[in-house]
């Protein structure tokens, strides 16, 4: 189901230009591939996605589009994630992607602190319910594809402790696919709360752009109630931004070079 896709050369120059628009203030908020062109857009076939980061006074007057399903909340931190990929087959293949929730183990990113490629999430699995010792095999795509509530808990490798996330799929046909995730247990850090039950969003627009052609395109947020300590580093928002969707496409994620050193 995985395919090794080299990227562009020119990745080390495409880093560059993902912090510089990481970095400044955005004209305007994203827009995800919902009847519109999309804002960032995708990058180039083969090469890094395009990132941009939003925080604090930037996301003023930004409301989510109804695709995403949000609620009309003020955000602290807004990251969106636009790239495109190979791939043959349907969104079925794509969904099971989503599905293998065991797999997100083997998913590594550089570590701009540590300055080394390293784990993202250290624990994870599919759960029965809501119940983060109810742990059960990763779900199948007809499991997905029920567009009911599946639930799957992810120890990342920043944080103190398994955080139960919810997983439901928005929507599916043969050329697209949109995935909606949210955290239903509080993020900790030691004995930090970093945010609340629902304090985590995101959502993620899979669609078919040419034959063997996908788009992706990614948008997580932070409620502008959780910790100001999540705000952090852009640079590390990018690198584990670049690690998911590299993930989801098939790409080994710690492929040379990183996208924010």
């Amino acid at each position: 189901m995985r395919r090794s896709v080299r990227l562009a050369a020119s990745a080390g120059l495409g880093a560059a230009l993902l912090l510089a628009s990481a970095g400044r203030a955005a004209e305007e908020g994203p827009r995800p591939p919902c009847g519109a062109v999309p804002s960032p857009a995708y990058a180039s076939l083969g090469g890094l996605p395009t990132v941009r980061v939003w925080t604090g006074r930037e996301l003023t007057g930004w409301t989510p589009p109804a695709c995403t399903g949000w609620r009309a909340a003020p955000s602290r931190l807004l990251v969106a994630t636009a790239g495109r990929f190979h791939h043959r087959d349907g969104a079925l293949d794509l969904l099971a992607r989503f599905g293998a929730v065991s797999a997100l183990t083997g998913v590594r990113y550089w570590s701009v602190s540590d300055r080394r490629w390293a784990s993202l999430v250290t624990d994870a699995s599919a759960l029965r319910g809501p119940d983060a010792t109810a742990r059960r095999p990763d779900f199948t795509a007809a499991e997905l594809a029920s567009g009911e509530d599946r639930y799957f808990l992810q120890d990342d490798n920043r944080s103190t402790g398994a955080v139960v996330h919810r997983l439901r799929v928005r929507e599916l046909t043969g050329d697209r696919l949109v995935a909606a995730m949210e955290n239903v247990t509080p993020l900790r850090y030691l004995l930090l709360p970093l945010a609340g039950p629902g304090d985590l969003q995101s959502v993620h627009f899979l669609q078919r752009l040419a034959p063997e052609e996908w788009g992706y395109y990614g948008l997580a947020r932070t409620d502008a109630e959780a910790s100001r300590l999540l705000e952090g580093r852009a640079a590390s928002y990018v690198n584990r931004a670049v690690a998911l969707f590299r993930h989801l496409a098939g790409v080994p994620t710690d492929q040379e070079p990183p996208a924010a050193p």
